[in-house]
């Protein structure tokens, strides 16, 4: 079986809810003295990080994965449950004095999200043996800034196609550091409000940022995708979903999935297709790892949403 590479954080989620709309409580003229509170629903811990929720959805499609991250001394129980969906944990490093990474989310009644994260063991630089050619594909996800460096750097020199998926460390990348894990990567996973952010810390545009990338691949919530390429921008229809409980998570899902199609050498535009269900099941659960789903199922799904066959 072909293996994903899966680098990026571990944590716990804490999870609130907002019964109210974050821009009805922010006052523009006010953000260079923004003081604000939101009465929220007691937290909910769950099992997450960009690396742990790649490699879950990955798992339910079927497709192998190897997280390389660092967590801390309370990892047991998140161990034991990626154990149980069938993800092998042995390149996980686990540092015994700090505990694993959190976030604290908030997600209000339009589905933003304000979001605090504490780095724990996962500011720790990976340091265990890589053998970068025992895999099909590698994501860099957002994690360990020395990792977000490293890795595209190391699958660069070994030949690994990889992505790249600078997401919550954009604003803490370097314009220089950013630049070069762009450089290289099959494709960038942003959102459209991190493609904004990127153009603005790089100052390159969308065509030249293509120069770097074969492909620019932005999440637009409810309303799909957008593929960039040199031929130009395909848009991308969304799988229809029967009921949006939390959005936390859904990008990772919408990843997996499309890391599941370029394991099949499927085009960037069946892969954004793939990408689009499984955020459809991920939006539906409480949590960014409470999804599940048979390959039948998705297949079945798939092809209710988009009129085919599923390419998987």
């Amino acid at each position: 079986m072909q293996r994903v590479l899966v680098s990026g954080a571990l944590a716990y989620d804490r999870i609130m809810d907002f019964p109210g709309r974050f821009r009805e409580h922010l006052l523009p003229d006010k953000l260079h003295a923004l003081s604000v509170s939101f009465t929220v629903s007691p937290p909910v811990e769950q099992f997450g990080g960009p690396a742990g929720n790649i490699a879950y959805t990955l798992s339910l499609l079927e497709a192998e994965s190897e997280i390389v991250s660092s967590a801390g001394s309370d990892f047991a129980r998140y161990s034991a449950h990626l154990r149980d969906t069938g993800i092998d944990t042995e390149s996980i490093q686990i540092s015994s004095d700090t505990p694993t990474a959190s976030a604290y989310i908030i997600t209000d009644q339009d589905d933003n999200q304000i979001a605090a994260f504490s780095s724990g063991a996962g500011d720790r630089a990976y340091t265990m043996a890589i053998d970068p050619h025992s895999f099909a594909l590698a994501i860099a996800s957002p994690g360990c800034l020395d990792d977000m460096v490293a890795m595209p750097r190391l699958f660069r020199e070994s030949g690994v196609p990889f992505f790249y998926d600078p997401w919550q460390r954009i604003p803490t990348l370097s314009r220089e550091q950013l630049i070069d894990g762009i450089t290289g990567a099959e494709a960038v996973f942003v959102n459209d409000y991190e493609m904004k952010l990127i153009e603005e810390r790089t100052g390159l545009d969308e065509k030249t940022l293509l120069e770097k990338t074969e492909a620019l691949v932005i999440t637009l919530g409810a309303e799909g995708s957008r593929i960039i390429t040199h031929e130009g921008a395909k848009e991308v229809a969304p799988a229809v979903v029967a009921d949006a409980i939390d959005p936390t998570g859904a990008g990772d899902a919408y990843r997996a999935g499309f890391l599941k199609g370029r394991l099949a050498s499927l085009s960037l535009e069946a892969c954004g297709k793939l990408g689009g269900v499984s955020a459809a099941y991920a939006v539906e659960k409480y949590g960014t790892q409470n999804h599940t789903f048979t390959l039948d199922e998705f297949r079945l799904r798939y092809t209710r949403a988009h009129g085919e066959d599923c390419p998987i």
